[in-house]
Order: C-alpha cells, then sequence, then structure tokens
C-alpha cells in the first residue's frame, strides 16, 4: 500500500509538471505576454554595439528651419546644393524626405538632374497599403493586409532610384521590423525599401556583393539597433551649406539627409531607448544591420515552444524533489542562465528567444513546487498530529508541530524512559457481577482519570490494555525531569482513584482500587506495526519490569524500582523499601521500593 501511495504520488507530480509544460508552450507559441515580451527583448537584448562611422547624417534641424524658413516652402535647389557641397566623396547618399508635390519646376529638375549625375542618389517612396479580400494559391479567401493601392514617387517617372519608407510599428508603437522588399502579388512588381536601396547602392560603388537580410516568416527583418538617439555623427545642412563642414569628412560614407527635429514629425519609439529616435537614425541603424550582417530573427515558434514546454516540465520535477534550501540557489541559476542565453543568441547567432515566457514559468515551478510540497507537508502535519494528539500530551504535540520533526515511519530508536503501568485491582470478578454498561461507565471513568494524569504531567499515552494503561515519559521527546514526571503520575492516579472508589461504592456498591509499577532504563520507542496499521510504543526489558512492577503492587500501592529511585532519592521522593522480589520472566529479582511519599505530598492524598 504504501508502495502504491508513492506511485501515486509521483504520478500526481508528472501530471503537475505536464500541466504546467503545456501552459508554457501554448503561451510561448501564443505569445500571449506579447508586449511583457516585446519590453524584456527590448530590455535585455538589445544592446548598444558601437554605430558605424561610416554612416553619417546631414540634419534638417531648427537651425536650417531657422535659416530657410518653414520645411514645407523649401525649393529643392536646396538639396541639389547638398549633392554639390558634398561632391563625390559619398559612396551613397539617401534623402529620407518625402518629395510628394512640386515646389518649382526648375528646382525639382535640378535637384533630379543632380542625383542622376551622381549615380549614387536614393530617394524615399512610400506605398499606400490597403486591406482587401484575396485568394491564395490554393484558392482560399484572406485578408491582404498589405494590399498595394498606390506607391507615392518623389518625382514624375522612374528616372530615380526610390526606396519605399513605411514603417511597421508593433502594437505598443515601438519599431521593431521593416520590410526589406515587397512584391506585389497582383503585378509580380517587387519594391525595395530605402535602406535596402542605400545599402544596394553603396556596394554596387564598393564592388562589393549585397547580402541578403534574414526575414522571418512574415518577411520582416528585426531590427538590430546598434545606436541610441543622437549616436550617430550628425552635422546640420546649414553648416554643410555655409562651408563649415569639409565634405573629405564623407569619404566612401553612407549620407543620409533627413529630419532632426521635433517639429517635423519623424520620430518613433524604439527598443533601445527612452527617447524616441528620428527615422533617419532609425534607417542609419538598418543600414549598418546589412553592414554588420547582423539580421536576428525570432526563433522558430514550434521548436522553441516546445524546448521551453520540455525545461519548464523537467524543472518543475526537479524542484518538487528539492527543498527551499536547495531549490532557491537553482531558481537563480536558472533564471540567470535564461538571461545570459538569450543575451548570447540573439548577439552571436542572430536569434531571438521568447526569454519572458521561460523566466516566468520557471519561476512558477519553483512557486508551485513549494506550495504543493508546503500543503502536502501541511497535510501530513495534521494527519499525523491528530494521530499523536490520541495518545500524546496536547503540549508535546504542540512541540512536535513547531519542531517539524512529524514524521511517521516504521522503525525507531533506544531512548531513556519513564515507563508507567497502572489497572484495576479486582476488575474480572467486578465486571461479572455488573451490567455490561456499568462496567464501562466504570471504564472510562478509570481511563479518564489516567489519561488527564498523564497528560497533566507530560507524559506519553502508550495504550490501553483492557483494564490496563501504560505511559512512557521522555517520548517521543525529550523531557525534563522525566523520572519524577512519572512518579508524579503514579501520586496523581492513586489520589484520583480515592474519589472514583468512593463514587462506584455509592452507586454500584463495589470497590475499585488501583496498582501501580513505575521503572525506568533504556528501551526502544518508535512506531511498530505495519504501514496501515502501526502503534507509537515502548518495548524492551524496563518495559517488562515496569509492567512486573504493577502486577505486583497492592491495591492503592506504588511499586518503584530501584533504578528510578536512585536517580529521584534527591529530589522529595520518600519511599519505603519492600525489598527484592521474583519477577515472571526474570532470572533475578529486582529491589523494590513503594511509593509514599514526593515533594511533601503523602501518595494517596490530593
Amino acid at each position: 500500500m504504501k508502495e502504491n501511495k508513492s506511485k501515486n504520488r509521483k504520478w500526481l507530480i508528472v501530471l503537475q509538471a505536464l500541466l504546467l509544460g503545456v501552459a508554457a508552450f501554448l503561451f510561448c507559441y501564443n505569445d500571449v505576454l506579447f508586449s511583457l515580451n516585446s519590453l524584456y527583448r527590448d530590455k535585455v537584448y538589445q544592446r548598444s554595439r558601437g554605430v558605424n562611422q561610416s554612416i553619417k547624417i546631414i540634419a534638417v534641424d531648427d537651425k536650417a528651419i531657422a535659416e530657410y524658413g518653414p520645411f514645407g516652402t523649401w525649393d529643392r535647389s536646396i538639396y541639389a546644393d547638398v549633392l554639390d557641397a558634398l561632391g563625390d566623396y559619398p559612396a551613397a547618399v539617401g534623402f529620407d524626405i518625402m518629395f510628394q508635390s512640386q515646389m518649382s519646376e526648375e528646382g525639382d529638375n535640378l535637384l533630379k538632374e543632380k542625383a542622376l549625375e551622381k549615380g549614387n542618389v536614393v530617394f524615399a517612396s512610400r506605398i499606400a497599403f490597403d486591406t482587401v479580400a484575396e485568394k491564395d494559391e490554393n484558392g482560399k479567401l484572406y485578408l491582404n493586409k498589405f494590399h498595394v493601392n498606390a506607391l507615392n514617387l518623389p518625382f514624375s517617372g522612374e528616372e530615380v532610384p526610390t526606396g519605399f519608407v513605411n514603417v511597421s510599428q508593433d502594437e505598443d508603437g515601438v519599431v521593431r521590423r521593416v520590410i526589406p522588399t515587397y512584391t506585389n502579388r497582383e503585378t509580380n512588381e517587387t519594391y525595395t525599401g530605402f535602406s535596402y536601396k542605400i545599402y544596394q547602392t553603396y556596394c554596387e560603388k564598393k564592388g562589393i556583393e549585397p547580402i541578403k537580410a534574414q526575414t522571418d516568416d512574415q518577411n520582416e527583418m528585426w531590427i538590430y539597433y546598434a545606436g541610441k538617439p543622437n549616436d550617430y555623427e550628425a552635422v546640420s545642412i546649414v553648416d554643410l551649406l555655409d562651408g563649415k563642414i569639409d565634405p573629405r569628412i564623407f569619404t566612401d560614407c553612407i549620407v543620409l539627409v533627413g529630419a532632426y527635429t521635433n517639429g517635423l514629425q519623424d520620430q518613433f519609439s524604439v527598443p533601445n531607448s527612452g527617447t524616441e529616435m528620428f527615422g533617419v537614425e532609425i534607417n542609419a541603424n538598418i543600414i549598418q544591420g546589412y553592414l554588420d550582417n547582423a539580421f536576428p530573427i525570432p526563433a522558430n515558434r514550434v521548436l522553441i515552444s516546445l524546448i521551453v514546454g520540455v525545461i519548464v516540465l523537467a524543472l518543475f520535477l526537479i524542484f518538487s524533489k528539492l527543498g527551499l534550501k536547495w531549490g532557491t540557489p537553482l531558481l537563480v541559476i536558472a533564471e540567470v542562465a535564461t538571461i545570459f542565453a538569450g543575451i548570447l543568441l540573439f548577439t552571436k547567432a542572430d536569434i531571438i528567444l521568447p526569454g519572458v515566457y521561460l523566466l516566468l514559468f520557471i519561476f512558477l515551478d519553483y512557486l508551485f513546487a513549494l506550495i504543493i510540497k508546503y500543503f502536502t507537508e501541511l497535510f501530513a502535519k495534521r494527519k499525523i498530529a491528530s494521530a499523536f494528539r490520541k495518545y500524546v500530551a496536547p503540549q508535546v504535540v504542540d512541540g512536535i508541530m513547531k519542531s517539524g520533526q512529524y514524521k511517521i515511519a516504521l522503525g525507531g530508536e533506544t531512548r531513556d524512559i519513564a515507563v508507567l503501568f497502572v489497572d484495576i485491582r479486582g476488575f474480572t470478578p467486578l465486571s461479572e457481577s455488573l451490567k455490561p454498561e456499568e462496567v464501562v461507565e466504570i471504564l472510562n471513568e478509570y481511563l479518564n482519570l489516567t489519561t488527564n494524569s498523564i497528560f497533566k504531567n507530560g507524559g506519553t499515552l502508550d495504550k490501553f490494555i483492557g483494564d490496563a494503561t501504560m505511559a512512557v515519559f521522555n517520548a517521543p521527546f525529550d523531557l525534563d525531569d522525566y523520572e519524577l514526571r512519572a512518579l508524579r503520575t503514579a501520586k496523581d492516579i492513586v489520589a484520583g482513584a480515592k474519589a472514583l472508589e468512593k463514587s462506584c461504592m455509592e452507586r454500584f456498591g463495589r470497590k475499585v482500587t488501583f496498582g501501580v509499577g513505575v521503572n525506568c532504563g533504556e528501551a526502544v520507542v518508535g512506531n511498530i506495526g505495519c504501514d496501515f496499521r502501526m502503534d507509537y510504543t515502548a518495548i524492551g526489558d524496563t518495559v517488562n519490569t515496569a509492567a512486573r512492577l504493577e502486577s505486583n503492587a497492592k491495591p492503592g500501592q506504588v511499586l518503584i524500582s530501584e533504578t528510578i529511585y536512585e536517580r529521584v532519592k534527591d529530589k522529595g521522593v520518600i519511599v519505603e523499601p519492600i525489598g527484592e522480589i521474583p519477577l515472571k520472566g526474570k532470572s533475578k529479582g529486582v529491589f523494590v521500593y513503594q511509593l509514599t511519599e514526593i515533594e511533601g505530598v503523602k501518595v494517596g492524598e490530593e
């Protein structure tokens, strides 16, 4: 039966572990905590790695607006002047500015001519998406949120290179991803993103084979931000056009021209900073991702969810076996390892882990394991306490509960104890002469007296043996002056017997008297029996001797051994020597004393 209980408990723990593992899988697979997971990735993984000095920004800043007037009124000849000022030093130039309407035919044409002349200039365009119902390759209807409605170009015609600057913002408004290229299913035409187009132009100028961005299953590239706002070197467009900037600093650089002031509303929330970043800076980070070949993408959703589920399942099984002492260090190690593994995979292998789910469920593993262990032990405590209360004094049970030493198991230990036996003299003829209910009534009053006397002195009620009662002192826990406590109990029983004797005589016309025997010494004490039925008891010669002393005691007499007398003779115990008497089962006689007085109170008196 014990083996079955153990197996059942193991299966229950496995079931609990499985439920946690499945929950972790589902949470991770469905990205239930998207906002929290995104915030975790932002704060832990997105670490600045240093900006590339070959990417520079020409800023349309407050200084420029003060110099040239409101931004929307600028003649585009200003940007042609920028290209003249840069000369042939840059490898690629990108205008992160939407030229949507004609300002002046002369200025617009001048800028277009200069750009075509340079051959390394890219302008920003924008794809106007809408949502329409379409059929996939299998003929099933679906909602296409990226249906191309129109392409907004900076100039009429397609002479100048362009790239779309559409920004992908997550639900929380943070820019974490970008679409490098997009193919229109209707026309099969492919559009190139602004940053990727500039990168391609740079590679062509430098004679480098451009790499292809690593994208997720939504054809989006995750941005690994190299720098925070204001990290890239930026110069005012005014200073450049006023000749205050030596154009040689742009040699072989990628130069981006874009908004660099709050008033132009080209700012976005980014994962690596609490401060919004200008769109031109975001493009600088994207371009550096191409240059550094840094394209982190989320780990395969199914695979990583399975791994998270298995880890959670395994750790719960481990936590269930460990207590607070070893479970807490393991929790810390597992959480720290999760954080560092995520950082390492992000920075070295370009893999984005859903770390928040593993962190959360590892903690839940630990918490649930402790809670289950606590309530399991609490239930065991209460079960054991309930069992102990039947034969142990309440104060002893309280001591057991407080100490935590409450486990019941087969086996025992050798302890030095005091043992007391008491029974009714002449109980057999008494029971024959009375009605059964009268016998039970007398017996219950007697057992109540002995039990209360034992508990009053901190003893343990071992058992009732018919009309006899057995008690032990100094077990299951250490008890001070346990020998003296055993003698006090004997005195209290004899004293209480007077009132019981008088009551029985008045009600039933029968006399009830007790005989008591007390001994001390070593004995084996513990839970003896089988799994489904065990008793806490003491066995050994010390116990047998106490029983023999009781059987030799006359009515109202307390017999104690020489062993216990030698221990208590200096503690107010007065005895009357009886002499050596033979005891059944012992080859040698035992010197016996009759207890007459203890601590100034004569035996038999209240």
